[in-house]
C-alpha cells in the first residue's frame, strides 16, 4: 500500500519483483565473470547477499516504525477527540 492506502496496482507490484530479480541476477552474472580466483568470487558473493538481506530488514524495520506512529497518532486522535465530546456534554 501507498501513504494514501490504496493498494499498489499489479502492474507495478510485477515491475519490482522483476526489477530486482534481473539487477540481482546481472551482478550474479558480473561476479561469475570476473577474472578472479574461486574465493574472492565467493567473498563478493557473500557480501551480496549480506547486503540484499540488510536492505530488506531496514526497510521492514523503516515501514514498521512509520506504521506504528500512525496507529499510535490515530488512538491519541481518537483520544483528543473522546475528552472534547465530554467537555462539549458538560458545558
Amino acid at each position: 500500500m501507498n501513504q494514501n492506502g490504496q493498494p499498489h496496482s499489479g502492474a507495478w507490484v510485477t515491475f519490482t519483483y522483476v526489477s530486482f530479480a534481473a539487477s540481482a541476477f546481472l551482478v550474479a552474472l558480473g561476479v561469475f565473470f570476473l577474472p578472479i580466483d574461486l574465493w574472492m568470487k565467493g567473498y563478493l558473493s557473500m557480501g551480496i547477499v549480506m547486503l540484499i538481506q540488510t536492505c530488506v530488514t531496514l526497510t521492514k524495520t523503516v515501514r514498521d516504525n512509520h506504521e506504528s506512529s500512525r496507529l499510535v497518532n490515530r488512538i491519541e486522535d481518537a483520544k483528543a477527540e473522546r475528552l472534547l465530546m465530554e467537555v462539549s456534554k458538560a458545558a
